[in-house]
Parts: C-alpha cells; sequence; structure tokens
C-alpha cells in the first residue's frame, strides 16, 4: 500500500541510513548466508530475523538505535535476501544459520534473538535448540498458537497466500517496485520507507527483474503444531511484542501464552501500529527491545553504566 507523505522522510530514516554497518557471509551447511553488523563486537549482541518474503533491511531502521549498547546483526535466512537457496528448508536449518551467526560476529556471551513475524518462528526454533547458549527470544508481532487452531493460520494459509512457486519476472525495475507490496498489507506513512525495502527486495534475472525470495520454501518446510510444547521448553527467557492493530493471525495468540507461563510473559502492545511495525515506530520498537534486554542483563548481573557495561564481581 502506498504512502500519503510522498517526498518526506523522517529524521530517523535519514539517521538510520546515515549509520555505517559492515556486510559479510558465513556458509552454513554449504550455503552462504549475509548479514550486516552494527556496534562493537565486545558488546552484548542481538541477533534480528526477518519474516518470511523479506531480508534484512526490514531491520535497518530499528538495529541503529540498539548499537549505542548492543552487537547488533541482521541476516538474510536462506532463500531470502542476498542469501543462496537451499533444496529444502526446515526450522532446523533455519536455528542453524543463526546460531552460526551469532557465534561468527557476536564475542559477547549468550546474545539475544528478535524475530519479527515468521522469523518469530525461527527464533523459537533457535530458542528450542540453542536455549541454554542463548539470553533470551523476543517475539515480534509473533505468537504461539493453541495446536487446535494452527491450521486457521499456519502454513497452509501461507502456502495458498503466496500462491504460484515462482516469481514473476518483470521488464525494468519502476515496473516492478510499483507492484510491491506487503503481505498483510498495512497504510504506510513514508513512501521513502517503502521505496527502500522495494528496491533491496529485487534481483537481475535474464529478460529482467524478480525478487529475492525462493518461492518454492514453504513447499517441505514443516512449522509443526508443537509450537506450544517447544515454547513452554525453552530453556531461555522470552517477551513478546505486538502491532496494536496488526492484521496478522499469528499474532492473536498472546493470550494463550501468557496462559501458558502463568501471566509471567512480558508482553506488550506498540500504540498505533501494524504488522511491520518497524516501518512505523522504528525508535519505539528499538527501546522496547532495549529495556526488555537491559533488565535481563540486570537479572544477570551486569549492569549499565555511561552506555557502558561492566559485570558485578
Amino acid at each position: 500500500m502506498r504512502s500519503s507523505s510522498v517526498g518526506r522522510e523522517p529524521a530517523w530514516f535519514a539517521r538510520a541510513l546515515g549509520t555505517p554497518s559492515e556486510s559479510s557471509s558465513i556458509k552454513v551447511d554449504g550455503i552462504d548466508i549475509h548479514y550486516a553488523c552494527w556496534g562493537d563486537t565486545s558488546q552484548p549482541g542481538i541477533v534480528l530475523i526477518h519474516g518470511s518474503n523479506a531480508h534484512l533491511e526490514w531491520w535497518r531502521f530499528v538495529a541503529p538505535f540498539l548499537a549505542d549498547q548492543f552487537r547488533v546483526v541482521a541476516l538474510d535466512l536462506s532463500g531470502n535476501g542476498n542469501s543462496q537457496w537451499r533444496s529444502q528448508y526446515s526450522g532446523e536449518a533455519y536455528a542453524k544459520e543463526v546460531e552460526a551467526v551469532a557465534r561468527e560476529a557476536i564475542e559477547h556471551p549468550n546474545p539475544f534473538i528478535v524475530g519479527h513475524s515468521f522469523g518469530g518462528f525461527v527464533a523459537l526454533e533457535a530458542g528450542h535448540r540453542y536455549g541454554p547458549q542463548l539470553g533470551g527470544v523476543v517475539l515480534v508481532d509473533y505468537t504461539v498458537a493453541p495446536p487446535e487452531t494452527y491450521n486457521e493460520w499456519g502454513l497452509r494459509a501461507r502456502r495458498e497466500a503466496l500462491g504460484p512457486r515462482r516469481t514473476r519476472v518483470y521488464e525494468d525495475v519502476d515496473t516492478a517496485l510499483a507492484r510491491f507490496r506487503l503481505l498483510p498489507e498495512q497504510p504506510i506513512e513514508y513512501e521513502c520507507v517503502l521505496e527502500h525495502i522495494a528496491k533491496h527486495s529485487l534481483r537481475r534475472v535474464e529478460g529482467g527483474w524478480t525478487w529475492k525470495f525462493d518461492p518454492t520454501m514453504f513447499d517441505d518446510l514443516e512449522m509443526g503444531a508443537d509450537q506450544h510444547q517447544k515454547f513452554a521448553r525453552m530453556l531461555c527467557r522470552s517477551a513478546v511484542i505486538l502491532g496494536e492493530t496488526s492484521g496478522d493471525e499469528g499474532a492473536k495468540s498472546a493470550p494463550f501464552m501468557s496462559q501458558m507461563t502463568a501471566g509471567k510473559l512480558p508482553s506488550f502492545s506498540v500504540p498505533g501500529t501494524h504488522h511491520h511495525l518497524m516501518f512505523e515506530e522504528p525508535i519505539a520498537l528499538a527501546m522496547g527491545l532495549k529495556g526488555i534486554f537491559l533488565a535481563w542483563l540486570r537479572e544477570d548481573g551486569v549492569e549499565v553504566m555511561n552506555e557502558s557495561l561492566s559485570t558485578h564481581r
């Protein structure tokens, strides 16, 4: 959905794009996984995971506002962005990508994992498999549904929404950009934000331009109706941040998660935001994440002083 604020750029947009980042890649099971980093390597780490058919630029407007106190890493999951494609995808493979990137790019132990939308599924898989090695997991507009309602919003619905298994090739960039849309759609106040994301969603192929995601990614991927069990058994802390008016069905089960944790799960909504809340209130999202992580660090005996971290002895 196109913006009504053509030509306008919010202050956070220019500041975020003006904040330098480093790009690199690492092989995970023979597949090149691309990632970008912000902040000092010795600071506590955060790994940011994008949603389906997306890429690390989804986090471009959030990461710089975390990087004063954290080492921030955003990756392109295999089959997305500038990472290579796999012949078959799985939650285990995605979790391995997250763990490998964290180990490669972050020196501080026990990184925090943040997953938006489908990235929440990946974050949950990482928490399930590597929980004791993590500082905690935050799910952004993604929740764990009761098993009896899984098929109402799960993989089957996503396959139907994605349609054919081939992406369309457009003759020129402008035509492709005009076809770009968010799923689910939502109003975006600033045209420059959508244009930035759309431009980084395209790759050149024979005959023109097409999207960077692998359309076969969900063909064999099993998200599983056992996510509630994985969440319950996850050996690290967790929290949930939601878009207040999100239209994504996968973000509707926070009450179930709260019930599972006897009301102890930190959970809140960012006012006035939709599913892709990082395009609307990136600073609010960044400060929400920072508040959660700084509280968890203090639980671990790490306090913040003058924007640097020191450990109690």
